[in-house]
């Protein structure tokens, strides 16, 4: 009676695996295959970029120099700037013609003369950008794409879930057990495929998981709020609720933006990238973001906010975080595979590589099952 009941529940997870898989595979397959290009976005738009350099000739002009030069330029509001370790590369300022502008204008300056510099359209960008929309709308309108998508995630989670209690062998014996974990090539197609489709699924399982329970965060407000919740603190934001206002001395004269780094260099000496957003009628401080390149987990950064007048009103450094802070502060680089840099994206590409052949395999798989069907009634 217990042998039965398990068949039946095995069967029942086998249906459920089948037909959400051929429901799904086109949608899962779009997905996955984005998901596969876009884990080496930035390298591949490197590769076509034909961005601008500048020489390391003399003394740097000040932030604040450079901001009027912009302004005066673009007649826009300058909102941050972005500033690389390496000294051959240029000053990346955002100019926003509104206030209420979400992403802003790109601009590259030169520190060492103060030139705006033309950086010529990278021909990736628009492909680049195509293979996002897919990835996160399918080219659809966002209202509806954006759900699609989230639901399509859910599905593949429960696929994931279903294929790993599969790959188990009715008998746990490790005779058993053993196959699953190796593609047998000297077989026929059609067992190298139904290998294909276990064993390599079975390795990229855990990958894809964590791929799939990040990105429902993008899908569903309700989902990141709920995570955040669980987790004890928001998902893509910033708790400021310890700010720490200090009213400066009536002598104390406002720091500029020059100050403001310095400030934060003197705080992480280390070396890395800078990122400064500029106070606004907003958010009335600085908020100062560097990453060390030569940490094991460069995605990590060390954040200060500090006032007009260079007071600290909150050091949010990495490494003194609580682990669900810290575990927050990684949703993004957790699914996009750069959390540990170079190592962890490669595996992350093999998944979603293996993630994209799933739908094409579970498909085949059918197809054969049931043309042996068809043959056995014949007979």
């Amino acid at each position: 009676m217990v042998k039965k009941k398990s068949a039946n529940l095995r069967k029942f997870i086998n249906d459920i695996h089948l037909w959400l898989g051929l429901f799904s595979g086109i949608i899962l397959f779009i997905i996955c295959a984005t998901g596969t290009i876009l884990t080496y976005e930035k390298e591949i738009k490197a590769l076509f970029a034909q961005d601008p350099q500048v020489t390391a000739i003399g003394k740097k002009h000040s932030l604040d120099e450079l901001v009027v030069i912009l302004k005066a330029h673009t007649k826009g509001l300058v909102s941050r700037v972005s500033i690389e370790e390496h000294p051959e590369a240029p000053y990346a300022f955002v100019v926003k013609k509104d206030p209420k502008e979400k992403r802003g204008s790109t601009y590259f300056m030169d520190p060492y003369t103060g030139e705006i510099l033309h950086n010529k359209q990278n021909p990736a960008d628009g492909f680049m950008l195509t293979i996002f929309k897919m990835h996160r709308w399918l080219l659809l309108d966002i209202p509806y794409g954006r759900p699609i998508v989230g639901i399509a995630t859910i599905i593949f989670i429960i696929l994931s879930i279903s294929g790993l209690i599969l790959w188990f062998p009715k008998r746990l014996r490790w005779k058993n057990l053993k196959t699953g974990f190796k593609i047998k090539t000297s077989a026929n197609w059609k067992r190298i495929n139904h290998d294909l489709h276990n064993t390599l699924g079975f390795y990229a399982c855990a990958f894809l998981l964590i791929m799939g329970i990040t990105g429902l965060c993008w899908s569903f407000e309700g989902y990141r709020e709920g995570l955040g919740k669980l987790l004890g603190t928001p998902i893509f934001g910033r708790n400021n609720s310890k700010l720490q206002h200090h009213p400066p001395k009536k002598e104390a004269p406002a720091i500029n933006y020059e100050d403001a780094l310095i400030l934060l260099n003197e705080k992480l000496p280390y070396n890395g990238k800078v990122t400064m957003y500029f106070p606004t009628e907003k958010t009335p401080y600085y908020t100062l973001s560097k990453y060390d390149e030569t940490s094991w987990m460069p995605s990590a950064s060390d954040t200060y906010l500090i006032d007009r007048y260079g007071n600290t009103l909150q050091e949010d450094l990495f490494s003194n975080k609580p682990f669900n802070v810290k575990l927050a502060s990684l949703i993004k680089p957790l699914h996009t595979g750069e959390i540990f840099g170079g190592f962890s994206k490669f595996i992350y590409f093999l998944a979603c590589l293996i993630g994209t052949s799933l739908p094409i395999t579970g498909t085949l798989i059918w197809f054969n099952k049931l043309k042996k069907k068809k043959g056995s009634k014949r007979c």
